[in-house]
């Protein structure tokens, strides 16, 4: 199977803003977009974007999993990047159009389809370092998908905790876009190299906060400990998803500063267990913490228990395979396309 997210829709949705509203969104070839080479995203990266999936059901249905928080969020960004303001029902009716057309492309589970509604400033003018763009483009591109990781949840990751660096910076972290994920890029890599780490979880100033592409959530018995939601670090739907799934079993899930010294002490303790969670990563086992040139074990280093119920009670929910209790879900409608 190719690399998540490498494999495209023929077509994508996408509209204009030239300054005096959005233009009716179009079907275009996905690889045809056209900008300036003086566009302000080019140079000054006004860009943003989310990241969504489409499930198929056993009766056949498609369904996209929290809509309405993705498209949110995605508003949001985009008013933090001082874009164009999102028409919100424009853009839901984008990518419910797309993934009706692309219905048919929507893998059975364990599979899905996920979604890239993106937005970027287009103005030409490489003189607007200190100014917003005025135009641009969003657009709703659909990819096939497995599993991010390629042990789909069944092999725990090592995770390095760096307490130098940060993700991005402070004021910039509730924003979905392209600088942020770059800027971690470097540590990530070098963590690779040198310590065969999958991921780096930043903690500055001892401050356990999150990945370079995911939140992290510490199990630890009946207590689920995260970094309590600020303007830091990206509020992650998923992890709201997984949190919210945790309190409806009783468990107590405390949304508060955690630091590295607290994360090593319960890491070490037996049943304790870590993870990522995302979109992509949905809820993947950290088996190893990476500290100062030591390694530390988290409880068995091995995918436990309450990672895995808490990953397939979400899944099962995504899948059809279990109610939803809180209507998280967007039913498709059906297209039937001409023989």
């Amino acid at each position: 199977m190719k690399a998540f997210g490498t494999v495209f829709t023929d077509e994508m949705t996408i509209s204009w803003n030239n300054g005096d509203g959005w233009t009716n969104p179009e079907f275009v070839p996905s690889d045809s977009l056209t900008l300036h080479p003086g566009a302000h995203v080019l140079h000054y990266s006004s860009t943003c974007f989310e990241g969504l999936k489409a499930f198929r059901h056993p009766d056949g249905s498609v369904k996209i999993f929290r809509l309405d928080q993705n498209i949110k969020r995605f508003a949001q960004s985009s008013d933090m990047l001082h874009l164009p303001a999102l028409d919100t029902d424009l853009t839901q009716q984008m990518i419910i159009d797309a993934v009706a057309k692309f219905a048919d492309q929507v893998p059975d589970a364990p599979g899905s389809l996920y979604i890239r509604p993106t937005h970027m400033g287009t103005d030409p003018a490489v003189g607007k370092a200190a100014a917003p763009s005025a135009t641009s483009v969003q657009y709703v591109l659909l990819s096939p998908v497995g599993d991010y990781f390629s042990g789909g949840g069944e092999v725990a990751l090592r995770v390095l905790l760096n307490e130098e660096g940060m993700r991005c910076a402070p004021h910039m972290g509730m924003i979905k876009s392209g600088g942020n994920y770059a800027s971690a890029l470097g540590p990530i890599m070098k963590a690779k190299q040198d310590l065969n780490a999958d991921q780096v979880l930043f903690c500055p100033n001892g401050d356990v906060q999150e990945t370079g592409a995911a939140n992290f959530i510490l199990f630890d018995g009946n207590e689920v400990i995260t970094k309590a939601l600020d303007e830091s670090f990206l509020h992650g739907i998923t992890r709201n998803s997984i949190l919210t799934l945790a309190s409806d079993r009783g468990m107590d899930v405390q949304e508060r500063e955690l630091s590295v010294e607290e994360l090593l002490e319960r890491a070490a303790k037996p049943g304790c267990e870590a993870a990522l969670s995302g979109t992509a990563a949905v809820l993947t086992s950290v088996g190893t913490l990476i500290y100062r040139g030591q390694e530390y074990q988290v409880g068995s280093g091995q995918p436990g228990t309450t990672t895995r119920d808490l990953r397939k009670a979400l899944n099962d929910i995504q899948w059809g395979l279990a109610d939803d209790p809180h209507g998280w879900l967007t039913t498709i409608p059906v297209i039937h396309k001409a023989e």
